[in-house]
């Protein structure tokens, strides 16, 4: 008896090592920086392992993000451990689409059309809102204005509102503790955490499952941003280590749990000094990149915190003011104030996609892709519209009246869902998109 427990922890034990090898390489197989690729050939190799295993990329950082939340109580260190979290909060949705292939240059075939959208406003600021985010399951966004306050909505009260619910109230929280604009919002993908930062030189942690809160429960606020403006904050995937863009070059990495603050330790351009407009990890952490004001956009390795590759002049001599990653982490997705949007392929650095027929000369705004990535999206100031372009074929595809008062400044869309919000500069409103009926 004992020989056949033996037998089966050995066969238990296996099958384990078998299925952590299968993560392993399908996780190295995806990174598209350093030596990752070839380190896959080698462990795969090693290990008996098929290369081309049919393993979901990011399921290794999925089940490592659990681990850790479950040795800590399934919080970060400062939340009670018997705070509860939403039923369906930080689960990991499917994308509609599987993701696409941008690597040819020229794509045949007709455009495809996104659906006619309508909005609604929802709320408004005191201020400029200046910023917006939704979580990574789509139950939640939240804006932060110039007025210094943080606004959090719930999506499906969004929807019970517009459809005829008089008694449905979307806006949930209300947050007031800094002391300057806010200039950008991260959820934390596994705990009801919003993370914040803006121009006090404070990032701040609010724990919106709690409602009675409106200050931050955590602030950093180290030697660097005594004196530098945090212009953009992004959360790992796994939740344990925070991103800060700042007026600094250079972005800045914390382990949230220890304040502990790592720097690149190479950085290949000399004399650079420019402000990081935004600052965003790919979808395992595996890499990160950051959009200048010298008009340059940086890709780090997520793990070492070297920079990989230096695109400079990417918008020409124009700021580069947004700056994101496709789900596959094989291209970034940037915008300028030169006009265009631009798409990147990572391995290579040459551009594969423009998008014209935009203007986008002062605001900060972004460019972003919806939920499928079929489509990107942004905002035309000199019309005061919303432009949508198909993401293969690069042509402009809808043109909706933005219904603000005043350009709007920001444009943010689910990652699950084809809706979307906008916020308003003179009427520093928040609206709601979503496909007409």
């Amino acid at each position: 008896m004992e020989n056949s427990g033996s037998l089966e922890q050995a066969l238990q034990e296996g099958n384990i090592l078998r299925q952590l090898n299968a993560l392993i390489v399908a996780h190295l197989r995806h990174h598209n920086l350093s030596q990752a690729c070839l380190v896959a050939s080698d462990v795969a190799s090693a290990t008996m392992t098929p290369l081309n295993v049919e393993v979901s990329p990011t399921r290794l950082l999925e089940l490592v993000a659990k681990g850790l939340a479950a040795e800590n109580n399934g919080s970060l260190r400062g939340v009670s451990s018997s705070v509860l979290l939403p039923t369906s909060y930080g689960s990991v949705t499917n994308p509609r689409t599987a993701s696409i292939d941008f690597s040819a240059t020229h794509v045949k075939g007709s455009s495809k059309t996104l659906p006619k959208h309508e909005s609604k406003q929802l709320s408004e600021h005191k201020s400029v809102v200046r910023c917006a985010r939704f979580s990574s399951d789509g139950m939640f966004f939240a804006t932060g204005g110039a007025d210094t306050s943080i606004k959090l909505f719930e999506v499906p009260k969004v929807k019970q509102m517009l459809s005829g619910d008089t008694q449905a109230r979307p806006l949930i929280r209300s947050f007031y503790d800094h002391a300057e604009p806010i200039n950008d919002l991260d959820f934390h993908a596994r705990s009801t955490i919003l993370v914040s930062s803006a121009k006090d030189n404070c990032i701040k942690f609010f724990d919106f499952s709690k409602t009675t809160a409106k200050r931050a429960f955590k602030v950093f606020q180290v030697d660097l941003m005594d004196t530098h403006n945090v212009r953009s904050v992004s959360f790992h995937p796994s939740g344990e280590f925070l991103l800060a863009g700042t007026d600094h070059a250079v972005p800045h990495l914390y382990d949230v749990n220890t304040y502990q603050c790592f720097l690149p330790s190479t950085f290949p351009d000399s004399g650079v000094n420019g402000a990081i407009n935004q600052v965003r990890y790919s979808s395992t952490g595996s890499v990160y990149v950051t959009a200048s004001k010298d008009g340059s956009i940086r890709l780090f390795d997520g793990v070492s915190a070297k920079c990989v590759r230096s695109i400079s002049s990417a918008h020409g001599k124009s700021e580069v003011t947004s700056a994101v990653f496709t789900r596959d982490q094989r291209f970034v997705l940037s915008s300028g104030k030169d006009s265009t949007v631009k798409l990147w392929e990572i391995a290579s650095g040459r551009m594969v996609k423009e998008y014209l027929g935009a203007k986008r000369l002062k605001l900060r705004s972004q460019a972003i892709f919806n939920d499928t990535e079929e489509f990107v999206i942004s905002i035309d100031e000199g019309n005061n519209e919303v432009v949508t372009w198909d993401a293969r074929t690069a042509e402009k595809v809808a043109k909706w009246p933005s219904n603000h008062n005043g350009v709007p400044r920001w444009v943010e869309h689910s990652p699950v869902e084809s809706v979307f919000v906008t916020c308003g500069t003179t009427d520093r409103s928040v609206r709601f998109w979503k496909e007409s009926v």
